[in-house]
């Protein structure tokens, strides 16, 4: 590739870092492990600048990795709960996130990945629909209907919490 490969990669990193951590912030619901899995992922594009320079759009790669490590440290939480939990409780209790923001992270967390996964490409990113197909390697048909089926799922489960809530608080 000609040109400063370091300075083509700092240009794709300004222009995409903040957009992989706000997807992954929508799949993960928490932010600091969104920041620190896209620098894992943006470490591991520069590590191989010469080859993901190349590609059509190296940001599609770099979600695909940042969303892979997702799954890896999901997977190692998972066995962590197991180990937690045969331990007991922990010793003190930290303050809690705010009860919408439970709502939505629990509602995407429901959906099925394919469904999550274009919802937060085509509402947090921005991204056209054609964008989204062709990341994915779909057609952009599936992605409309899994855009249509997601919305309705979220209301649904969205409007079930909102009920949930009024009955605790009208019992109150």
């Amino acid at each position: 590739m000609a040109g400063d490969d370091g300075a083509d990669f700092d240009a794709f990193y300004t222009a995409a870092v903040r957009r992989v951590v706000l997807y992954l912030y929508a799949v993960s619901g928490d932010r600091a492990e969104a920041q620190d899995v896209a620098q894992e992922a943006f470490a591991r594009a520069w590590q191989h600048w010469a080859r993901v320079a190349r590609y059509d759009d190296p940001e599609a790669w770099v979600r695909m990795v940042a969303a892979r490590l997702l799954i890896n440290r999901w997977r190692g939480l998972r066995r962590w709960v197991a180990a937690r939990s045969r331990m007991g409780p922990p010793d003190e209790v930290t303050g809690s996130p705010s009860p919408d923001r439970v709502a939505v992270v629990n509602a995407l967390q429901r959906l099925p990945k394919p469904q999550r996964q274009v919802i937060t490409l085509h509402y947090l990113l921005d991204m056209p629909v054609r964008d989204i197909a062709g990341d994915l390697g779909v057609p952009e048909g599936t992605v409309k209907v899994r855009l249509s089926r997601a919305r309705t799922a979220l209301a649904r489960l969205l409007d079930d919490n909102d009920q949930e809530i009024s009955d605790v608080t009208s019992r109150a």
